[in-house]
């Protein structure tokens, strides 16, 4: 999951989205949601068309909580500095825009999109369940003792002569969530918050033994980065040799 650019919603205001799967849904206020932009794009529409449809939608549409939540307008920054209106739809009104697209492509995108609201859908119940909540919590005291680690490594790199080792923090920060898949921590999935727990462990071994034997703080960078690559890449290894398991047991079941 990655962070998007801000709309803005008249409605609601600045919207940081966040987005799952080839960037076709969003988070905004604990709802998953796509924008018209997108749609039309995927769909192969001109923007503007996408927009009328809305619009003739919203006329026949009855005006009650509902549907006011299906349709909200917004406005995108173009590359000419300019505002230009968009919509953001959730789940149904999203349903009822391209009910009436046809074709091939248009049902391998609706299948698509009905797969990355599943997923968003999927992660908004599982972060307000009490083990994201602890799983948050218990990630907060790793990045402590990481960020403390990292401390002693800027000293460390300064007495060899680093002139930018306050930048060390920030080095760190975007390695561990490089390799755990991690944007915003606020927006992580509890795998992804157990793996961002994990390089960030590792990494505060490694910088402290770095430290200890004497090593570069250069080398010591590297020297994490090489031990999370090779974590990250048992971790895919044993996740596809589970799922190959369970694909082999379902056969045999059949």
């Amino acid at each position: 999951m990655k962070e998007l650019q801000i709309f803005n919603s008249e409605e609601f205001g600045d919207i940081r989205t966040v987005t799952i799967e080839n960037e076709l849904v969003y988070l905004k206020n604990d709802e998953a949601v796509c924008s018209s932009l997108q749609v039309a794009d995927k769909f192969g529409k001109r923007h503007d068309r996408v927009l009328r449809a809305i619009d003739n939608l919203l006329e026949t549409l009855p005006k009650n909580g509902e549907t006011s939540k299906m349709f909200i307008l917004s406005k995108r920054k173009a590359d000419d500095g300019q505002f230009h209106r968009m919509y953001l739809m959730n789940r149904d009104g999203f349903s009822l825009l391209v009910m009436g697209f046809t074709g091939e492509k248009a049902l391998e995108w609706k299948l698509q999109y009905i797969k990355a609201f599943n997923q968003m859908e999927k992660f908004i119940r599982e972060k307000e369940s009490q083990t994201w909540i602890e799983t948050r919590e218990a990630g907060k005291l790793t990045r402590k003792a990481e960020t403390d680690t990292i401390k002693n490594l800027v000293e460390y790199a300064k007495a060899q002569g680093s002139q930018h080792a306050d930048k060390l923090y920030m080095t760190y920060s975007k390695l561990a969530n490089k390799m755990a898949g991690v944007s915003k921590r606020d927006e992580a999935t509890v795998t992804q918050l157990n793996n961002l727990s994990l390089m960030e462990h590792i990494i505060l071994c490694v910088i402290d033994s770095g430290i200890v034997t004497g090593k570069h703080y250069k080398e010591i960078y590297q020297d994490c980065k090489r031990r999370l690559e090779t974590v990250k890449d048992l971790a895919y290894l044993e996740k596809c040799e589970s799922r190959c398991r369970r694909d082999t047991n379902r056969k045999k079941a059949c």
